[in-house]
């Protein structure tokens, strides 16, 4: 691990003149903490392995080496590809990416250029014509251009891979091997992760030459400049009533609210807007120009409010966001960090509100794990959620007779707290109390006079073979008693009336239904 102590400034880390001057325009006077320690090892041409939070300066960390690079060494002759190439999960921080490299190299010459997803082709195509220094790329729509052979990547001097943990996440191991594979072996490898877990941990290992590992997130995975409020809410309905308060409150400003789903997002943007609120959707089935357009608008101040999905948790930056609101919790504890990244940057202090119901207190357990921060209860006045049942370890919400639902007078399943809980309250099986007796636990023939079981007594009630009056053995008739159609064929008279089902003894056999309907199946009948 390296280890920066003491106060340190961008002049002492060997920054080229031009470099300095756009850092110092930017009104960067002081490294983070990831920038002191990376820049550095970067400089110098070693392959770095850092983890660091989100919102920390990482993306200044491998754009200013790089550009150093460039301005320092002479392109190959042969080499017609680009000489640093870097690789992001998502569109949105590819373009971050990128405006952070202009800004960074506004006093030098450089060749830029992207190579995203959602962008027409020909923009590309027409880049990819000329010599690039610099290409800030999505691995999906670069492995198109390879497999097309349109982009030679042999001249590759700088591979960087930004929320290279992000980029695990969303599958894209194979692909960025594969372009990995494409580079030369002798490039410098630039690997920033906001969590090095064990897959981040072996692909670090597969890319990488004896790389400087540096970690500066430690448990602080939460800057300080946000502060982090809960909110319970009863369900959806109180949920939305939470969000159409925060929204109009005196403090907000410039926020975006984070849910699940696509379908949602565009739902609640729609409801917002019908409400009075400049809202907009932002998620993954959007051209790239109108995500663009709706993050520029927000900029601007046309809007103030995105309503997302977490394609938009990295690669947001917007230095006057006031707010993030988790209407929806996300599945992962990291991406919490992520998502309420978006605020509180370049020293600036920001508020997120993440709203949960009980159905969610598995999320809120493992967000507070993970952040190693207990979550700070808030009530807004006036919406303040219905009392929650008390909790006993060992049984179901106290104050429910026996743990059971509500009218089941205390004989609910889980036997627990008090009220003559379970089939037997919270007596043991098999005991019972004085003069309880359980079905069957009587002694044989401890029974009332009369009182017999079915089936304890002979047949009848009376000796074998005693009848009653009118009680005969089956076949038993008198001489000339018949039943109903067991008279002989051919003794009713004509015209008489036939029971079902009889027939004379020339009549034909009965048919099925298909037969009389007709040969052909059910199927080919056509309706009268």
């Amino acid at each position: 691990m390296v280890d920066v102590t003491g106060s340190v400034s961008f002049s002492d880390l060997g920054l080229l003149p031009h470099l300095l001057k756009a850092v110092e325009e930017l009104g960067f006077t002081t490294p983070t903490p990831i920038q002191q320690q990376a820049l550095p090892a970067a400089l110098t041409g070693r392959d770095v392995v850092a983890s660091a939070n989100t919102g920390t300066g990482k993306t200044a960390a491998f754009v200013l080496p790089s550009l150093q690079r460039i301005a320092t060494t002479a392109r190959a002759e042969a080499a017609w590809g680009p000489r640093v190439l870097v690789l992001t999960p998502t569109r949105e921080l590819a373009s971050q990416v990128l405006e952070s490299v202009r800004n960074l190299s506004k006093f030098g010459r450089i060749q830029t250029g992207t190579i995203l997803g959602g962008m027409p082709y020909r923009q590309q195509l027409e880049m990819l014509r000329r010599r690039v220094d610099l290409i800030v790329a999505t691995p999906g729509r670069l492995m198109d251009h390879m497999e097309r052979g349109r982009l030679d990547l042999s001249g590759v001097e700088v591979l960087v891979l930004d929320e290279a943990d992000r980029m695990l996440d969303m599958g894209f191991r194979e692909a960025v091997e594969f372009i990995a594979a494409a580079c030369p072996a002798e490039r410098q490898t630039l690997l920033f992760t906001a969590t090095l877990d064990r897959t981040a941990e072996r692909l670090a290992q597969t890319l990488t030459r004896d790389p400087v590992r540096i970690d500066v997130a430690g448990k602080a995975v939460v800057t300080a400049q946000v502060e982090q409020r809960w909110l319970r809410a009863d369900g959806l309905e109180h949920k939305h009533r939470l969000l159409e308060t925060l929204l109009g409150g005196e403090e907000f400003g410039k926020g975006i609210v984070f849910i699940a789903t696509k379908l949602d997002a565009d739902r609640l943007a729609d409801t917002l807007s019908e409400k009075g609120h400049k809202a907009m959707p932002l998620h993954g089935d959007m051209q790239q120009r109108d995500r663009n357009r709706v993050v520029q608008w927000l900029r601007d101040g046309r809007i103030n409010v995105i309503v997302a999905t977490d394609v938009a948790a990295r690669g947001i930056d917007i230095a006057d966001l006031t707010h993030v609101i988790n209407f929806d919790l996300p599945k992962q504890a990291e991406d919490y960090v992520h998502r309420i990244g978006r605020t509180g940057r370049a020293g600036a202090s920001g508020v997120s509100y993440s709203l949960f119901t009980r159905m969610e207190w598995r999320q809120v357990r493992a967000i507070e794990a993970y952040t190693n921060k207990a979550a700070d209860m808030h009530v807004l006045p006036g919406l303040e959620p219905m009392p929650e049942p008390e909790r006993r370890p060992g049984g179901f919400n106290k104050g429910r007779p026996g743990g059971g639902k509500p009218g089941f007078k205390g004989r609910g399943f889980g036997g627990g707290n008090g009220g003559g809980g379970g089939y037997r309250g919270n007596r043991p099986w098999g005991e019972r109390r004085d003069g309880e007796r359980s079905f069957g636990d009587r002694p044989f023939g401890d029974r009332p006079q009369g009182d017999r079981p079915h089936g304890d007594r002979p047949h009848a009630d009376r000796p074998h073979g005693e009848r009653s009056f009118g009680d005969r053995p089956h076949g038993d008739r008198p001489q000339g008693e018949r039943f109903r159609n067991d008279r002989p064929r051919g003794d009713r008279p004509h015209g008489e009336h036939r029971p079902h089902g009889e027939r004379g003894h020339s009549e034909r056999p009965a048919r099925s239904f298909r037969q009389d309907a007709g040969s052909a199946p059910m199927s080919r009948r056509r309706p009268a």
